[in-house]
């Protein structure tokens, strides 16, 4: 199925260049003479790499149909990260190539969303915020308040983290499931 590049949305799956990849972000731009123009950010099945791609406003983009399911995280072993979907309660094993660099974001009874095509699992998708617990954490140097110091903490799946002074063993955080990144206290 072809749509006009005008009509693309974020989190669909498209062909382009003899490939197929997930359109992470869409900007329409106006030049002051000419027609508009769509720069989409595309993160590629095959290669995992993301490309910016420049569709005139009138360009046919074919879309790939997709299907998206919810599952948790159940437990991880030599074969893969096993994941539990949350309406049949059926295992489905998934590759650690799929999942890249989020293996140190999953915890047990998180819920992910798997985007497959073709019937094969191409993507996952982690949640806004992951809740975690803080298993290390170094004591904040009294008195060295100025230019927001942070310290590095280790969280309970070894993901190492900079985090304000104030954060101590044992407490929850708050983790941006894209970047990965200190959001804040749970």
């Amino acid at each position: 199925m072809a749509i006009v590049a005008t009509n693309l949305k974020r989190g669909q799956a498209i062909k382009y260049n003899g490939e197929t990849g997930i359109v992470l972000n869409i900007e329409h731009r106006t030049p002051g003479k000419g027609n508009a123009l769509i720069m989409a950010t595309i993160r590629s099945f095959q290669s995992g790499k993301t490309k910016d791609i420049r569709f005139a406003s009138g360009d046919k983009v074919d879309i790939v149909p997709t299907e998206r399911q919810k599952v948790e995280f159940s437990y991880s072993d030599p074969s893969g990260y096993h994941f539990m979907d949350t309406t049949s309660y059926e295992t489905i094993t998934l590759d650690e190539d799929l999942l890249g660099d989020g293996t140190d974001l999953l915890v047990e009874a998180l819920e992910v969303e798997v985007l497959y095509c073709d019937g094969a699992p191409v993507s996952i998708e982690f949640p806004s915020s992951i809740e975690m617990e803080v298993t290390e954490a170094s004591e904040g140097v009294k008195g060295d308040t100025a230019n927001n110091p942070t310290k590095a903490v280790t969280l309970e799946t070894g993901k190492v983290v900079q985090v304000p002074l104030f954060i101590n063993q044992g407490e929850r955080i708050r983790i941006d499931g894209e970047t990965g990144k200190y959001l804040g206290r749970a």
